[in-house]
């Protein structure tokens, strides 16, 4: 069986914890119609953990006596989130073992078992805002169509977007329409015979080429092939998918464009997420420092060469303010920096992101370009 994410239980867990975890994140999951133990793996106890490169991954680890660490070792080096358990938070350094003692952990006395269950959801992108999909179209040929994706892909807990222009000014919605391209997962295009006519589209197509973004195009019965979305995968509408009157699509075509999306953006999340934590694992490695791992919230946790600890927040996507004071708030005794890609993001906001880097200062931003020179240079 082939998944589309990959949960495991490791280390102590009780019955009850068990129980009580897997039915919260069944009940999570069915709002994004996906199925424990069928769209996501879910390994209780394996004696190792080995997710695919391509699939998103995590593990919730629960400490206690005994805790078996099964590959611990090898899933902290690769990046694979980590999140620890422990009963209450003064029995950390008894209940978990010593490689696991730098990371975030949870107080399972605290927290519970609604929180660890959106903790390891949120390691593998599936929290509605982390789930963007941005709806490319020409609005003469395929409105109708947009409008039903847009509506039922929000109801499987989608956050989409889709410019219908509206009434504000035309720099307004070019500035929005490309942020919140740079900050999609999949860009959806209704390829219709004249896709490549309009110079919005073009655009948005040459874009998130530029940005590593995956494509899914849903093919028109009369487009004509392109060899410019010869690598986009494909959903080819037959002739009995579109209502020529109404112009609206059957209901099974949109359901198999909705389960083949969620198949190509959990690649991207995982391929773009590897790539960024391959990016961090290189530039602290070549100055002698070391990766911990990763935990809760994707921090990532860093040996500085001098002994200090960095904690770092990879994002996919385009960097907010928002971004910092999360990462602030989910380490605040330690460094803590926002690691993100500049590629392709607006020259304004790269500017506003400089001027917050100078002037804030309890966590700062890092550009994954520049990572290891930052890192050489770190000061508390």
């Amino acid at each position: 069986m082939t998944f589309l994410y990959q949960l495991a239980v490791l280390g102590a867990p009780t019955e009850v914890q068990l129980s009580t975890l897997s039915e919260g994140i069944a009940a999570a999951l069915a709002t994004f119609n996906l199925r424990l133990g069928h769209d996501v793996a879910w390994e209780v106890l394996p004696t190792t953990f080995k997710p695919h490169q391509l699939q998103p991954a995590a593990a919730v680890f629960f400490g206690g006596q005994p805790a078996d660490i099964a590959n611990l070792e090898e899933l902290l080096q690769r990046g694979v989130p980590i999140l620890p358990v422990v009963s209450s938070v003064d029995q950390a350094h008894i209940e978990l073992p010593a490689i696991l003692q730098p990371l975030n952990y949870l107080s399972y006395l605290e927290a519970g078992a609604e929180a660890i269950a959106t903790a390891l959801l949120e390691s593998v992108g599936l929290l509605r805002h982390h789930r963007r999909v941005f709806i490319s179209y020409r609005r003469d040929e395929a409105a109708v169509v947009a409008t039903q994706l847009f509506n039922v892909l929000s109801e499987r807990q989608f956050d989409v977007f889709l410019d219908s222009q509206g009434t504000a000014p035309a720099e307004e919605v070019e500035a929005l329409s490309w942020h919140r391209l740079y900050d999609s997962d999949v860009l959806l295009m209704l390829d219709t015979p004249d896709y490549f006519e309009n110079r919005w589209t073009n655009a948005e197509f040459g874009r998130v080429l530029a940005k590593g973004i995956s494509v899914m195009k849903v093919c028109w019965p009369d487009a004509a092939n392109s060899l410019r979305s010869s690598t986009a995968s494909v959903v080819q509408l037959s002739a009995s998918d579109i209502t020529p009157d109404s112009g609206r699509m059957a209901e099974d075509a949109l359901a198999n464009i909705c389960q083949q999306l969620e198949e190509i953006r959990s690649q991207n999340h995982a391929v773009r997420s590897v790539n960024l934590i391959s990016s961090i694992r290189i530039a602290i490695q070549a100055i002698g420092g070391k990766m911990l791992g990763m935990s809760a919230h994707k921090a990532v946790h860093l040996l500085l060469p001098n002994g200090e600890q960095l904690t770092v927040y990879p994002t996919v996507g385009v960097p907010v303010p928002f971004n910092l004071e999360e990462a602030y708030q989910y380490s605040p005794h330690h460094s803590v920096a926002v690691i993100y890609d500049p590629v392709g993001l607006h020259q304004e906001g790269l500017k506003h992101l400089d001027w917050l880097k100078t002037h804030v200062q309890a966590a700062r931003w890092i550009k994954a370009t520049e990572a290891s020179a930052q890192f050489t240079k770190w000061r508390h």
